[in-house]
């Protein structure tokens, strides 16, 4: 039992020691390798501790190992830009000037339910206040606004999802007290055949619907609707 205590304070001092080498960062901050190295470490420091005839060293060997191999792979990601795009990737712009950007969203392995879920986390419960949005390499979003004029106030509204990728919400639907009818006359007006080209659509109280089409720029439009949300 007091070898087990021992082993356990030893490597617990070792892996605080090369956390703190490894630097300050926290786990939503890190780069992908940077993750990797420190779940490894953390796996391979249990090792000893739950085998008590396995020798403590077996554990501190590779995590000195892996520290100073985080601080040479971070020192080369920062003299070297093409060894950084190798080892973290790059930021992918989701949404742009002509909405949602479908093509990078597959290449993040994305979905569009991905893409309103990390708007909403960083407080935009609306994608049409946003002009810009950027996935940066650590996996944080990050949103440049769309300018509107502050001498006129707007209500608060809260956006109900009407369409994703072709495919009616008909419960959102029945909530706003539309139906597919109203919404593909406005999709018509607008150059679409019908939902089949929408990648993401929305209503809000006041009627104003977002429409993302698979291909072409983002539009807005007006709709009647009644129900409460």
């Amino acid at each position: 039992m007091l070898i087990l205590f021992i082993k356990s304070t030893i490597i617990f001092i070792v892996v605080l020691i090369a956390v703190r080498l490894m630097g300050k960062r926290t786990l939503s901050e890190m780069q992908p390798f940077e993750l990797v190295i420190t779940l490894v470490i953390a796996e391979v420091a249990c090792i000893p501790i739950n085998d008590p005839y396995i020798p403590f060293y077996s554990s501190i060997v590779p995590v000195i190992t892996l520290t100073f191999l985080q601080i040479i792979l971070s020192f080369i990601a920062r003299k070297s830009l093409w060894a950084r795009r190798v080892m973290t990737g790059r930021a992918m712009i989701v949404i742009d000037k002509d909405g949602i950007n479908m093509e990078n969203l597959k290449k993040m392995n994305m979905n569009v339910h991905d893409l309103v879920e990390t708007v909403h986390t960083t407080g935009y419960m609306d994608i049409n206040d946003i002009e810009y949005a950027i996935i940066e390499t650590n996996g944080k979003m990050s949103v440049v606004e769309r300018m509107v004029d502050p001498t006129k106030p707007t209500p608060a509204l809260m956006p109900l999802i009407l369409a994703v990728d072709g495919k009616w919400n008909n419960d959102n639907l029945v909530r706003a007290n539309t139906n597919e009818n109203v919404i593909n006359v406005a999709l018509r007006k607008n150059g679409l055949k019908g939902v089949k080209d929408v990648l993401y659509a929305d209503v809000r109280q006041d009627g104003t619907m977002y429409v993302s089409p698979k291909k072409g720029k983002y539009f807005t439009a007006k709709v009647a609707v009644g129900g409460q949300w």
